[in-house]
């Protein structure tokens, strides 16, 4: 919209009076894949198949939630286990850019189990709220929010004041981003019910900034400072620090301006390099998931607030990213965009994966509790899970040790199976094999949370260092990716030890 005689490739200093500390823009450049405190060199690959997710947000007891845009479903991830579908959210019509899109965990989840997110509607987009186990039942948080095929904004969460903030877009009419008795534009902030809390900076108004365009991440830094993503048009793209009653300068100015009664961005990129999206801080960083520039944005922020260099991780490897949050587990995850229209999915798409922080060792498991780690390529749609029962061998008298298989989905031509071993002895058991025939020429591609050997169809599988020792009755979980062609029926003679 407005272009300002910049080169990209030259350092821009940039203050205005609304802003006290330089800002420094460029484009970035690439590292050796440990910025911000986590290794982005040892992706784990929590969820593939999915369907455009939007929203990432954790429950208490660790699991993630995600929201897919298109197809209105939420869905529960763990690692080392396949999605499981939650909820469909009502009323939601996709469309464009819009449908599921944000969603937040309530502060108080474990006394009301209240789940929010926003959506396109029929005519507007909204926030409601809502149990897992009845999305039918919502309550409506705020309605009448505009919404189009493009700029519907959509990230939500709760502040560390324990209120609601949302970014909503201008719905495609650049004039909602200065007219405060539009909520579009803006950056807001409410109660847990929808209300109008102390401190908002306008009377009797939800508006906590103005001036945007199209506000797609929000986080909150180490002092509580909270920030922005925001997509530019055709020139620039921003994260913005944010304060309360700020005006960010939209439609009047993209990036960097000359304007004393706009706040400039903290830093710009070009589109092609960025579109943020979600945006997530830890380690004193900032992490901004870009969509068309198909990358991981890693910004230092100073104790001042000035923000470092920008550095760009997994560029180009995982394509659109769409949505980061820093786990419960201490790792980073990050969610893909390939399968909205825009971008060039690969079979395993759409995909969620987590980073560890460095140094987290590569021979125990990434959490207190053993988990298999999943597949690196996945199946190519969505996985349709079978009603197959689990198939079970019992050992030979006295082994102590029980083996079972589960199909856990199919599709043409693959399908992913799990064996669960469990100690049913009365000792700590040390090491486990089991062995199983396939009878349909089935063949193992990959297999995670154990090693394998396959001689025709007769497989072995041992345990890895960190999952071999079992207490009575504790159990492990190796898991597998395998080919079929005509049949495919479960695996016989299973043994364990």
């Amino acid at each position: 919209m407005r272009t300002r005689s910049i080169i990209a490739s030259t350092l821009v200093l940039g203050v205005s009076a609304a802003v006290a500390a330089v800002v420094v823009t460029f484009t970035g450049t690439a590292s050796a894949g440990t910025s911000g405190g986590f290794d982005f060199g040892r992706p784990d690959v929590v969820a593939s198949g999915l369907s455009v997710p939007w929203g990432l947000a954790f429950l208490p007891d660790g699991s993630a939630l995600t929201s897919e845009r298109d197809s209105s479903r939420i869905m529960q991830l763990r690692p080392g286990q396949a999605p499981v579908q939650v909820a469909t959210v009502p009323g939601v019509v996709p469309g464009g850019e819009g449908g599921l899109l944000g969603i937040a965990v309530s502060p108080t989840y474990a006394s009301d189990q209240l789940v929010y997110v926003y959506f396109s509607a029929a005519n507007d987009n909204r926030i409601v709220r809502f149990r897992l186990a009845a999305p039918q039942t919502q309550t409506v948080v705020l309605s009448g929010l505009a919404k189009a095929t493009i700029h519907n904004g959509g990230r939500i969460a709760f502040g560390p004041d324990g209120m609601l903030y949302a970014g909503v877009g201008d719905a495609g009419d650049t004039a909602n981003a200065q007219n405060l008795s539009s909520r579009n534009g803006k950056i807001l902030r409410m109660t847990p019910t929808g209300g109008v809390p102390a401190g908002n900076p306008f009377t009797n108004s939800l508006v906590y900034s103005y001036g945007h365009r199209n506000v797609q991440g929000l986080a909150w830094d180490a002092q509580g400072r909270m920030w922005a993503a925001e997509f530019g048009q055709n020139t620039w793209d921003e994260i913005n620090q944010i304060v309360a009653g700020g005006n960010y300068g939209w439609p009047t100015v993209e990036g960097m301006g000359n304007n004393a009664q706009f706040r400039n961005p903290a830093v710009i990129w070009t589109t092609a390099e960025a579109s943020p999206s979600g945006l997530a801080f830890a380690n004193n960083t900032l992490f901004a998931a870009a969509l068309r520039g198909t990358r991981l944005w890693t910004v230092g922020v100073n104790a001042n607030g000035t923000t470092a260099t920008p550095v760009a991780e997994l560029q180009n490897q995982f394509g659109r990213l769409r949505a980061v949050t820093l786990g419960p587990d201490g790792w980073l995850w990050v969610s893909t965009s390939n399968r909205d229209g825009r971008g060039a999915p690969v079979a395993a798409d759409d995909r969620v994966l987590r980073f560890p922080p460095v140094g987290t060792p590569t021979s125990n498991p990434p959490t207190s509790t053993p988990v298999t780690r999943p597949p690196t390529s996945t199946p190519p749609v969505t996985p349709t899970t079978t009603s197959r029962p689990p198939t079970t061998t019992p050992p030979p008298a006295g082994t102590g040790c029980t083996a079972t298989f589960t199909k856990v989905s199919e599709w043409q031509g693959n399908f992913q199976g799990e064996i669960l071993v469990r100690n049913t002895g009365t000792t700590t058991m040390s090491a486990w094999t089991t062995t199983f025939t396939f009878l349909n020429g089935q063949t193992i591609s990959q297999l995670w949370g154990g090693t394998f050997t396959q001689s025709g169809g007769n497989v072995t599988i041992r345990n890895l260092s960190w999952n071999g020792t079992l207490a009575p009755n504790g159990t492990a979980t190796a898991g597998f990716i395998a080919s079929w062609t005509t049949t495919n029926s479960p695996p016989s003679n299973l043994t364990c030890n």
